[in-house]
């Protein structure tokens, strides 16, 4: 779009139109840009290979179920909070730390789902998860 401006008679134009050496580059720029390989920013490290065979050791694995009615249960058994601090306790001063497999009922409540995993949290119980996830599905 370039501008033209009217002069008197005999004067020659004295601007010239940039619109397509403005185009050219922009053209030019992009081929550039498309074309330039992508930088990868790895680093690149030689790391020692691990000889080490993995351990055949099975960790202890405890069921932890919170029933509809707030029941706390540890391996099929019923449980205060109290108890259940104390057994936290032990399983995190273990090594390796046993498997805590929660299972909370589709009906329990929240809040006490969320304090027991919260008590977990506190006495340094670092392996637990949840398990019979299957019966929020249906």
């Amino acid at each position: 779009m370039a501008m033209e401006m009217k002069r008197g008679e005999g004067e020659p134009m004295i601007e010239m139109n940039m619109t397509p050496l403005i185009d050219v580059m922009l053209v030019l720029l992009t081929l550039l840009i498309i074309t330039l390989p992508i930088q990868t920013h790895a680093v690149k490290l030689d790391m020692p290979s691990t000889t080490t065979k993995p351990s055949v050791f099975k960790p202890e694995i405890v069921n932890l179920s919170v029933d509809f009615d707030g029941t706390i249960l540890w391996n099929g058994s019923p449980i205060d909070r109290a108890t259940l601090d104390s057994y936290f306790s032990d399983a995190s001063t273990k090594d390796p730390q046993p498997e805590i497999h929660l299972n909370p009922n589709k009906l329990a409540k929240y809040d006490i789902v969320a304090k027991v995993l919260a008590d977990a949290q506190r006495l340094g119980v670092k392996k637990i998860g949840f398990t019979g996830l299957d019966q929020y599905m249906q």
